[in-house]
């Protein structure tokens, strides 16, 4: 019996996960999106969700190991049993007997049909447990669908687009922003931008700190946009689209006034949990950001995007969006930029930002608003100025992040960003 429930136990997990690759790739949904199955413990459920991520951060490598030793490939749900196993294997260093004994135990759970191939998981794992570490060491990273690949290819180049694809592949590391600028966090290393990163983080609320609203959690790149602002104590900014909020608590901490503006409330809320953790304070507006009429020092615009910069975050990314979405996103900020010009003050500084890997939605908005609008212009940056490295530094003023970039620190997350002005001296000069 006592078998029996350590069985169940290995197996409740990788259970978990399988469901959660099948509403992926299947059903298109963001892993973000899915409830936590209600029937694992949370050392479970973070279990579940580290081997989801690995399958999909590895899928096509994956599959042709899988390949070298099948005839033909097996339906799909016997496929992602083995993907799960393989990626134990091959990543996870899992001990083979376990591995192949819970594969082969989830394939006969699957119904009569799926049991049929139960002893083909078997034998096919086991000769992935002896010959795939020695394919597996010659390996490449999985390749970018080429609605991304494509973009990014002709912008940076066949080079910068295996790097990013490698640095996908590694993941990322935890980043935290300092409410103060002086937080220390023991094991944490300071990144020359003020960020805060852990390779290995555990549970975030046990880390010192968090209980006191010391800092929150938000990439490296994701800091940066504020900072394009300058000095804006004092200052009346809004945060256009401000959801999750790690923007607007930067604002709050460097003492604006700041209003944060989202459509969706439900998305609010974990600014609503930060700002009572921190004790910072902000105005929280639900709305739609082109029906919004007031007047700003200065804007935040981190428009709703692609969000193919955070694939080492989000490896569910590529097989849930496509280029399809792209036109509307593209239109969408525009408008969300033509109207953010109309609340600003005469002098104040607009920053427009996406974490986005294609140029769409990055420079090309920019060098299109510039031609749309009389009289404005980017407010150059020096992204040594702030921490950063002169290479991030784009040609119309701006900065262009890439996720190989700082690839022995960690990498970071791809993003553009840049501050527009229109007439005036800017705010806080």
């Amino acid at each position: 019996m006592a078998q029996d429930a350590d069985a169940d136990r290995s197996i409740a997990p990788r259970r978990a996960a399988l469901q959660a690759l099948g509403q992926v790739v299947t059903h298109r949904r963001m892993l973000s999106h899915l409830r936590p199955d209600q029937g694992l413990d949370p050392a479970e459920a973070a279990r579940a969700a580290r081997l989801a991520q690995t399958v999909l951060r590895h899928m096509g490598p994956l599959d042709q190991i899988i390949a070298q030793f099948v005839e033909r490939m097996p339906a799909p749900a016997v496929r992602m049993i083995l993907r799960l196993g393989a990626a134990e294997l091959l990543i996870a260093g899992e001990h083979a007997h376990g591995v192949v004994n819970a594969a082969v135990g989830l394939t006969k759970s699957g119904g009569q049909k799926m049991a049929r191939s139960s002893g083909l998981v078997n034998a096919v794992l086991r000769r992935i447990a002896e010959e795939g570490p020695a394919l597996w060491a010659e390996h490449s990273p999985q390749r970018l669908p080429g609605w991304i690949a494509g973009p990014v290819h002709k912008t940076a180049g066949e080079d910068r687009l295996r790097a990013i694809e490698a640095a996908h592949e590694a993941g990322a590391p935890l980043d935290l922003t300092p409410r103060d600028g002086e937080t220390d966090i023991p094991g944490a290393e300071r990144l020359p931008t003020g960020s805060l990163r852990l390779s290995d983080s555990g549970q975030v609320s046990a880390l010192p700190g968090f209980a006191e609203g010391a800092w929150w959690v938000q990439d490296a790149a994701a800091a940066l946009p504020v900072k394009l602002l300058g000095d804006v104590g004092g200052l009346r900014v809004l945060d256009m689209c401000a959801a999750p909020g790690g923007k607007t608590l930067q604002l709050a901490a460097a003492g604006a006034e700041v209003v944060a503006l989202d459509a969706s409330d439900t998305r609010l809320d974990r600014l609503r949990e930060n700002l009572a953790r921190t004790g910072l304070s902000a105005r929280i507006v639900v709305g739609d950001a082109l029906e919004h009429q007031d007047r700003y020092d200065a804007i935040l615009l981190d428009a709703p995007c692609t969000a193919t910069g955070t694939i080492r975050r989000h490896p569910d990314l590529p097989f849930v969006k496509s280029g399809r979405e792209t036109e509307a996103l593209t239109r969408l900020q525009m408008h969300l930029l033509d109207h953010a010009l109309s609340l600003l003050n005469p002098g104040g500084r607009l920053v427009f930002c996406t974490c986005s890997l294609l140029p769409v939605e990055g420079e090309f908005q920019v060098k299109a608003a510039l031609k749309r609008h009389e009289g404005l212009s980017v407010v150059p940056v020096d992204p040594v100025s702030i921490g950063g490295d002169a290479d991030w530094a784009s040609a119309e003023g701006g900065l262009r992040l890439w996720p190989d970039m700082w690839a022995d620190r960690g990498g970071i997350d791809g993003f553009y960003m840049a501050c527009l002005t229109r007439g005036g001296a800017g705010p806080g000069e």
